[in-house]
Order: C-alpha cells, then structure tokens, then sequence
C-alpha cells in the first residue's frame, strides 16, 4: 500500500489487494494480488482495479456513485454505476468483490474510499462560483421529511430497547416468521431486500428460509447491531450483507425477486414508511416479485365509550381554576380541552364497545403510487345496531401475506390477541346521539405532513330515520381534527369475557378475508 496523505496536491494512491473479482461470476477470484488505484486527472477522480499483470483489463469506477460495503474482516463489495450502451441508461448490477491482506489494509481502503469519494461528490455538486458551488439537490427522503423528525426516528430505531419491545410482540414476529417459513417456495434460491431491516430478524427468517442472498438495508445506527447479531450465526450470515442507508438513496448489486419488511405503524400508516416500502419496490423489485406483506387493511366503527369520553374531558379540569396561586386559569380551559381532544386514543377496548359493523380500507402495496399515501381520504357509512351515544371512530389494521403456499393475517382487531400496535380511537368533542337503523355518515380524511404523520380531519353525522328519512338530511354533525404524531398512549386492557353462542364478534371484519382475496385477484 502506498501511503499518500489525501492532501490538496495528491494526485494517486494505491492499494495492493488480494484479489478482486467481480459479481455475479460463477468462476473463483484469482489468487494472483491485484492493485486497487485512485488517481485525479483532469480534475477527475477515478478508482481502477487491475490484476498485477501486464496484460490485465483495468476495470474502471465511477467513485462519485459507487457505494462500499464491508462483507468480512477482508472482504467488501464495492458497488458501481455502469451504462448501457449509447443511451446512457444507468444500471447498478455490477458489483466487486474485494478481498484484502489484512484487517488493517481493508480499514485503510474504506477511510480512503470515503475521502476520494467525498472529494468526486465535491467536483460534481456544480459549476464553482464566485460565492461556492451550487448545493446538490436533497434525497427524496430528506425533502419530505424535517431534519429533527428524521432524526429523531432514527434515533428511536437505532436502540436496542425498542427493538426488543417489537421483538417480544410475539403476534407480529410469529407471525412474520410462519408467513416466511410456511412459503419456503417463494425464498428459496431467490434474492430478497429487507427494507428497514431493524435487528435484522426478518433478514434472518429469509436466510432460514433458503434465500440466495438477503440484503437487510437499515438506516439507523441499528444497522452495527443487525450486523453483529447476524455474524453470530454463521450458517446464515453468509448469505445476508448489511447496507446502511436509506432505500431512497442505496444501491444494489441486483435486483430482488421479493421484498420483506415491517413497515406497518400505528394505524397502519404512522411514520410514513409505507412510502419507503414502495419505493423499495420501485427501485428494486423485479416485475412481479412478491411483497410481504402484500395489502394493507384499515378497519373503522363507531363506538361508545362513556367512561373514556369523561376521561379525556376530565383532564381539561385543572384549566377551570379561577385562584391558582392568585391566577385565573379559566381563559384557556376552551383551548385546553380542544387539545385534548386532539389526540387519538392508543389502547386495547372491548369491541362489544362498537356499534356497527365495520367497514375497512384496502391498499394493495404492490401497486399504490407513493403519490396516493400522501393523502387517503375514507367516506364513512354505518348503520346503529341500537340507540346510544357516539363517541367516535375506531381504527385498527391488518395486513396481508399472500405467500404462493399459505395466506397469513396480521390483525390488530380489537377481541384478536393484543399487538404493539394496539388499536386507535378518534373522540369527538361533541358526541352524536343514534338509534338503532339509523344511518351515521362521514369522513375520514388523513394527510401527510413532514413529521412523518398525519393530520387527521374526522366528521361524523347521523342522518334522520324513521319517516321521511328516504329525503336526506343530517340531525347532527360533529368534528375534530387529530395529529396522529401526537396519540394519548392510554395502553389499557379490556377485560376478558366469553362470546355467548348468539353474539358473534361481527365487527372484526375477519369473515371479509375470503371474499376480498377473491375481489382483488392476488396471484
């Protein structure tokens, strides 16, 4: 190796390597040492590999686009742009394998990897003017998403803590694990992408499952963990490579003949990830490569809930004080209770506490636009089963498995066994009164904002009954408006009870399963 500072005037610097070889091949790399070279020409910055040959072809990179990845100690993979032909097109299925002397020279290659490459991105970000250069444009996560949410979300992933917390949730792994294991069909021999790989489990469910190659892409500091919990088991490590960054701006040696990934949050689309799931599926999956899961359900009722509507209004009480400590508090109880009323309600209820069947809303994630998770807009159309008081809007979710052996459910309905996600509830501030026949009408009507979440805008109204009622007209209306970032974790456990023979959960919507799989035909 020689050792050049990557100073102002350097103009080369070279790595003796092992071997080198480049993917896919089916022959083995050459024992002869090879020369891995970064030179500037021109104002240039070019990494080649050769074998120490005369005769040799020099292979040529692309520093400001490639991407490197360490696969071992002495082994990494070095990822490049290529063109087809005169149009240009870019591809990124060429990749390099490259195999080092010792630990030390394979460290020194990826610092110096990182310098060239920040130097080529430097000379490429635009025209130099009399004030600096022209800024590159951001990711396309990054001008969607404020700095301090992405942040803080990566920070939140990045702890082992939380991970467990999802890990323990014996719903959604078990389930994740048996929808992989049961449809080896669909994994074996074949390369799967796991966006948002977290720990790494799900990577590692693929690899059991017979995977070619996993490549589990994490973007948050859990990525170091994901690596050391897959080394340490090797049968399956070898199969799995760890990329750290965001599926918006990674590259891949090749494209992915199924996806996995837990992109679900609360309500189905808290966090925003689903976006990045079918981008994921834009940029790396191949046409008709299988997704899991596969569809997305949202599941909404009315319900009644005396004892958590006083709760909630109940807190606003502090704010009736009239002498707290000599100060008139009373001016911003309205205020107060309005905010209250603001947030969803997390938690687990009884959903005897509904008071209609539910309807639900369907997102096929092999093929929505992420355009279209910008804003999901739901009509509401229920009909009393008795006469009460409404409260408002429950939500919970299901997902889809649509394996080519078995089809699994994830659910977080309400009667199901209690997941981390639990169930939503949107509270109106002013209840609707019903009765039993009568229609209750509305809108659930959510949009995206940069925090990655959403504002959500609930109107609720009964419509008239009995005589007459064929000639429309709305008795009452209700609505508030919900930040979905912003959920009052209330995280209680309904109490455990016995379905007698005549009363049957109607509103978990399972008996739909078999008849939505019919409608939308998935293969």
């Amino acid at each position: 190796m020689m050792e050049v500072s990557l100073g102002q005037k350097q103009k080369h610097h070279e790595f003796t390597l092992l071997s080198f070889s480049l993917l896919p091949s089916s022959s083995s790399p050459s024992c002869s040492s090879a020369v891995a070279c970064f030179s500037t020409e021109c104002g240039a910055t070019k990494l080649q590999f050769h074998q120490k040959s005369e005769s040799a072809e020099v292979v040529h990179v692309d520093i400001s686009t490639a991407q490197l990845f360490k696969l071992g100690p002495v082994k990494s993979v070095c990822i490049s742009e290529s063109s087809e032909g005169n149009r240009m097109v870019k591809s990124y299925s060429r990749g390099i394998t490259l195999r080092f002397r010792t630990e030390d020279e394979s460290k020194a290659f990826h610092c110096a990897f990182e310098q060239w490459k920040s130097k080529a991105v430097d000379a490429s970000a635009g025209a130099c003017l009399e004030n600096g250069k022209v800024v590159t444009s951001k990711s396309k996560f990054d001008s969607k998403v404020e700095a301090a949410s992405a942040k803080m979300y990566f920070h939140y992933y990045g702890q082992l803590l939380h991970q467990q917390n999802m890990l323990q949730d014996y719903v959604r792994t078990g389930t994740y694990y048996a929808a992989v294991i049961e449809n080896r069909t669909d994994f074996i021999g074949r390369v799967v992408v796991d966006v948002g790989a977290g720990s790494g489990i799900l990577s590692l469910f693929a690899a059991q499952a017979g995977a070619k190659h996993v490549y589990a892409v994490e973007a948050s500091e859990m990525a170091e963990y994901a690596q050391k919990l897959i080394a340490g088991n090797p049968s399956l490590a070898q199969r799995i490579t760890v990329i750290k960054g965001k599926v918006e701006e990674v590259e891949l040696p090749e494209k992915a003949d199924i996806l996995i990934s837990e992109p679900m949050g609360t309500l189905l689309v808290n966090e925003r990830m689903l976006e990045s799931y079918v981008i994921a599926r834009d940029r790396f999956l191949v046409p008709k490569g299988k997704m899991f899961p596969t569809i997305g359900r949202i599941h909404m009722a009315p319900f009644s809930d005396e004892y958590l509507y006083v709760e909630v209004a109940n807190k606003a009480l502090f704010w009736q004080q009239q002498n707290y400590f000599g100060v008139d508090l009373t001016s911003l109880y309205g205020s107060a209770f309005q905010g209250y009323f603001s947030q969803p309600v997390v938690d687990a209820f009884d959903p005897r506490l509904l008071v209609s069947p539910a309807i639900s809303h369907t997102i096929d994630f092999t093929s929505v636009k992420e355009e279209e998770l910008y804003e999901i807009d739901i009509p509401l159309s229920f009909i009393a089963s008795g006469g009460t008081r409404v409260h408002g809007l429950a939500c919970w979710f299901d997902v889809l498995f649509n394996g080519s052996t078995v089809q699994r459910w994830l659910t977080t309905a309400p009667g199901s066994p209690t997941t981390h996600w639990y169930q939503l509830r949107c509270i109106l501030s002013q209840p609707i009164y019903v009765m039993a026949g009568q229609e209750i009408t509305g809108r659930f009507h959510m949009v995206a904002h940069n925090a990655q979440s959403y504002t959500i805008y609930l109107t609720m109204s009964a419509k008239m009954y009995g005589a007459g009622a064929d000639q429309g007209g709305i008795l009452q209306t209700s609505s508030c408006k919900f930040d979905l970032k912003e959920p009052y974790y209330r995280m209680s456990q309904p109490q455990a009870y016995t379905w007698s023979q005549d009363q049957q959960p109607h509103q978990l919507g399972h008996a739909q399963e078999a008849d939505l799989a019919v409608e939308v035909e998935l293969a």
